[in-house]
């Protein structure tokens, strides 16, 4: 089944035949490799031709002699067509060791435009993002939104069911084909292991894989929740296995670097000034959350926030933690102009008292910024002194 992403696939158009590098990075599975196939069918749908693309996908077999730069360049130049434009598609392509020297090469060229992909953040870090600084545009993707979830199935279900299966088999697009919940466990489990072994243990050196998977439980288990390395080695050591703070820390750079989890800082909005102290972190997908722990312990109310918090993302904001004197905003929301928005997210607020507190911080801030509140209160929309309360299924299938 092909999903169609046409955010990300209006991305692509937009900076298509630009000189720029287009990078889409994001967690593995959550649909790099079909945007490609997507977008290389409306580039054939607009006149290019088939000879014009040149794909190469390192995860395959039979790639495997261009993972060495040189080879690849050479491979690359000796099939492009010198009087048309040339479409290149490089999916996976941490795998191609120094591949930053062959982007560079074919870049310089006129008649190419730069497609790559790369599963992790830290394949776009250090030496690539300083030769090529200024020269590539980033497109971060995420498996479905739930407006993506709902236009993948074919009626028959609720909002709230769909919202249901949505959390509990998954976002991972491959998983709307899958209907057999052992087989969703497996193909989970799959993500989870080949995440954990090859972008965490493997990335860093990780001798102690055991205690990195129970520092990753913590973290799944915490979602939501304000954590510090000392916060976490504690628990760990009280559970009785005993760990350094440094190592907790580049345990938890593993895991952001590997798209498996957002590390969200938190933001003072009357100081208008980063806070050090304590993160939140949110999962990429909360049905990893379901496969790994199980139902035990699912607090909706942080698994809403995370759904909310990945919603931001993909509109394009840049996210935070606000904090208001003693009070907690749970996200700050700047968008590409500037332009700040307050969310505050709750199951529900049908009690008087849950309104008042869940109302009280935003009503605390001073400025005239747009200020939402969230919930799975199924009520009309409604408006408390300018705070725009909404139904989250609704706020989430805006279009």
């Amino acid at each position: 089944m092909m999903i169609p992403r046409e955010k990300y696939i209006n991305f692509l158009i937009e900076w298509k035949d630009k000189r720029v590098i287009k990078v889409i990075t994001g967690i593995r599975r959550c649909g790099k490799s079909t945007l490609f196939t997507l977008f290389q069918s409306y580039l054939r749908s607009v006149g290019v031709a088939e000879e014009q693309i040149i794909s190469i996908n390192f995860e395959e077999a039979e790639n495997e002699p261009l993972l060495e730069w040189h080879a690849l360049y050479e491979y690359i130049k000796g099939n492009m067509l010198p009087d048309r434009m040339n479409y290149i598609f490089l999916d996976e392509i941490q795998h191609v060791a120094a591949y930053q020297k062959a982007v560079d090469s074919l870049l310089v060229k006129e008649n190419t435009d730069i497609y790559i992909t790369g599963s992790n953040a830290y394949f776009m870090s250090g030496e690539l993002a300083t030769l090529l600084s200024g020269r590539y545009v980033e497109l971060k993707m995420l498996p479905l939104s739930f407006a993506e979830y709902v236009a993948a199935h074919d009626g028959g279900a609720s909002r709230e069911e769909l919202y249901r299966s949505y959390l509990y088999n998954s976002s991972f697009p491959y998983t709307v084909e899958l209907t057999e919940r052992r087989n969703i466990h497996a193909y989970l489990d799959g993500i989870y292991n080949t995440v954990v072994l090859n972008d965490i243990v493997a990335r860093k050196k990780v001798q102690d894989v055991l205690m990195l998977k129970s520092v990753i439980q913590f973290m799944f288990d915490n979602i939501g929740n304000l954590c510090s390395t000392k916060k976490i080695a504690d628990s760990m050591t009280s559970a009785g296995r005993r760990i350094s703070g440094h190592t907790v820390e580049s345990y938890l750079d593993g895991i952001t670097d590997s798209l498996l989890m957002y590390r969200v800082g938190r933001y003072d909005i009357k100081g208008k000034e980063h806070l050090r102290l304590y993160d939140k972190y949110y999962l990429a997908d909360i049905g990893l959350r379901y496969y790994l722990l199980g139902t035990r312990n699912a607090d909706q109310g942080r698994i809403l926030e995370n759904i909310v918090y990945l919603e931001l993302l993909r509109r394009g904001y840049t996210v935070y933690v606000g904090r208001l004197g003693a009070a907690e905003i749970d996200f700050v929301a700047q968008d590409a102009d500037g332009n700040t928005e307050y969310y505050q997210v709750a199951l529900t607020v049908r009690e008087e008292n849950t309104l008042k507190r869940e109302l009280g911080p935003l009503n605390d801030i001073s400025d005239h910024n747009l200020k939402y509140l969230l919930t799975m209160d199924n009520d009309p929309p409604a408006s408390h002194n300018g705070i725009r309360q909404k139904y989250v299924l609704d706020w989430l299938l805006e279009q």
